[in-house]
């Protein structure tokens, strides 16, 4: 089910525009149409259908609660990671999600381990404030966030001046990057929503280096 018929991605163009969000103590890159409708459409569907998705629960005021969206973690096998006190061990790679990988290392110019995936069923779901600064991450991490399905709204804000903001609609099939010291110094959301909105697919690429 995960094999994806012929050459997907034939349509891609290696030198898609780059827009260079305006942020200071950041680098931030937005690449609107990474993926074309067509390549978009088959790969929401079959991670959709492939991935073994996992509802999680997390403590909040020393209560046990669901994730606001379902998770998953891919990548090699000795690549472990854990947020808000879930540790995740990962599901060994998907042809998919090889596939993805290859086009998106090819931008970030970083041979990623591991991605995170999180799925938006609805505007109900999102995430909260946080920045991906785990000690495994290393310190000026490189992530490489994919979205297939419904835009939803990807918010920014500066951690020392909190009125310092900057947001970019994330589209299907688009790609954003983060890179330098922006997990210093920003943080990050997909906020909730009660518009009426599709279900989104978002994978964030990271690399993972344990210390011995």
């Amino acid at each position: 089910m995960d094999a994806i018929q012929g050459n997907l991605f034939s349509g891609f163009v290696s030198s898609v525009d780059k827009e260079t969000l305006s942020m200071p103590d950041a680098e931030v890159f937005f690449y609107r149409n990474f993926f074309n409708n067509h390549e978009s459409d088959e790969l929401f569907k079959n991670l959709f259908n492939g991935i073994k998705w996992r509802q999680d629960k997390m403590k909040i005021y020393g209560k046990e609660v669901n994730l606001p969206r379902q998770t998953a973690w891919y990548g090699d096998k000795d690549k472990s990671y854990t947020f808000s006190g879930i540790n995740l061990e990962p599901e060994s790679w998907t042809p998919t999600l090889l596939q993805i990988k290859e086009k998106v290392e090819k931008i970030a110019k970083v041979e990623f381990n591991s991605v995170l995936l999180n799925l938006y069923r609805d505007g109900k779901d999102g995430i909260s404030w946080h920045t991906d600064a785990e000690p495994e991450l290393g310190q000026n991490p490189v992530i490489g966030s994919v979205s297939f399905g419904g835009t939803r709204r990807f918010v920014f804000r500066h951690k020392q001046d909190k009125n310092l903001k900057s947001e970019v609609e994330l589209t299907h099939g688009s790609f954003l990057l983060m890179a330098g010291t922006t997990q210093h110094f920003w943080q990050h959301q997909i906020p909730k929503t009660s518009k009426k909105v599709q279900p989104r697919i978002n994978l964030t690429f990271r690399v993972i280096n344990h210390c011995s």
